[in-house]
């Protein structure tokens, strides 16, 4: 069953998150920063160090999500930089984001005072996200948790939002039909879509059906430095896409000449 939590303004020295101690009690955990490259703003967050027992507890799992969510990628990260550089884009702003992972990126969105609703698969994803926004931003968004590929999720029952983050979401060509959906419904007419990933072939073909239909992209490439040295060389785009059309006009529009 989805569950659904709203946005949480914090006053100095809140205690800790909801499910933060269960959690803990769990799950091994350490403690560790995360430098922007852009802006060279540091994050200090909490992430699960024990891949192994995460992947144990999902090899059962019917919808077969790996745990994508307990790592920083690069396009997190990517994402998170370019909302410091610019918070004033999503300042007092209805914003959602699919697919919070640990919370790098919100924890941007937040600092930069959007009203943010997060969703993820995975429950402790939730739990990680609110701890981490609440160290780093002293605050904590709404939380939804649910499978935004199913056909009908609590998603469906939301309004259109200005903005939508995405950070590296379009792992597989599984992902690229159910998020085109996802976004006819959750993009308001002339919202914006902030989508970060590194070049892999589903992005690819998701973004070029989504300029087929009319939405405008204008983007920026980030080079790093990542985290994680197995991560040099990666090549993340940030593309801010428009939705230029009423949604019942989307389909119809070609392409917009340059």
């Amino acid at each position: 069953m989805n569950a659904r939590e709203t946005s949480t303004h914090l006053e100095p020295h809140q205690p800790a998150a909801k499910g933060w101690d269960e959690l803990r009690s769990r799950t091994f955990l350490r403690e560790i920063d995360v430098t922007l490259p852009k802006s060279g703003t540091v994050f200090s967050i909490w992430k699960p160090d024990d891949m192994d027992r995460l992947l144990d507890d999902v090899q059962d799992d019917p919808e077969q999500n790996l745990p994508y969510w307990a790592e920083v990628w690069p396009s997190g990260v990517a994402l998170a930089d370019e909302i410091i550089a610019e918070p004033g884009l999503l300042a007092g702003k209805s914003v959602f984001e699919i697919g919070s992972g640990i919370g790098i990126t919100a924890i941007a969105a937040l600092r930069a005072n959007a009203d943010l609703t997060v969703a993820d698969y995975a429950p402790d994803a939730l739990t990680l996200c609110r701890e981490n926004t609440r160290r780093n931003a002293n605050r904590q968004p709404g939380t939804i948790q649910c499978n935004w590929r199913a056909p009908e999720t609590e998603l469906a029952g939301l309004k259109p939002f200005p903005i939508v983050l995405a950070a590296d979401v379009l792992y597989e060509a599984r992902d690229v039909e159910p998020l085109l959906g996802l976004l006819d419904s959750l993009v308001a007419p002339d919202g914006l879509l902030w989508l970060a990933e590194p070049g892999r072939a589903a992005a690819k073909r998701f973004l070029a059906l989504l300029v087929e239909r009319g939405w405008i992209d204008r983007s920026q490439t980030h080079v790093g430095p990542w985290l994680d040295p197995e991560d040099a060389g990666t090549i993340v785009t940030v593309h801010r896409l428009r939705r230029a059309t009423a949604p019942s006009q989307v389909a119809s529009e070609s392409s917009p000449s340059s």
